[in-house]
């Protein structure tokens, strides 16, 4: 039993670790205003996450606490979101700008003006 249970949480550390480099699943959809991103990452709480927008790439971390636990026999819930995201848009560095963000049910929306001239990005 103790081999079994060593062979599940390998398996489970493998799906987490392709899910926390290779994922989150990101839509992208233009508009003649904005490009709105949306970007599945749950699991995480809002202060977890840093965004930073520099040109045309948007950078998401996020990081949670990572909890032993004894009984956890598979752990495929990633802890660590590190992506960069080439957008589809030009933005010249300095004019970087986000309309709004929000985090709510493990989904995060940003609103990315196509026009821009630079603020921070707070998420709601």
């Amino acid at each position: 039993m103790g081999l079994a249970k060593e062979v599940i949480k390998e398996i489970g550390n493998r799906s987490r670790e392709f899910y926390e480099f290779v994922l989150p699943p990101i839509d992208m959809h233009l508009s003649k205003d904005s490009l709105k991103v949306v970007v599945d990452i749950p699991g995480f709480s809002k202060k977890d996450i840093n965004l930073v927008l520099c040109g045309d790439i948007l950078s998401i971390k996020a990081q949670k606490e990572i909890r032993e636990d004894e009984s956890l026999i598979s752990n495929q819930r990633p802890n660590i979101i590190d992506k960069k995201i080439k957008l589809p848009i030009k933005i010249k560095r300095g004019e970087e700008q986000v309309d709004s963000a929000r985090y709510e049910d493990g989904v995060l929306t940003l609103f990315i003006p196509v026009k821009s001239t630079g603020k921070d990005i707070p998420i709601e």
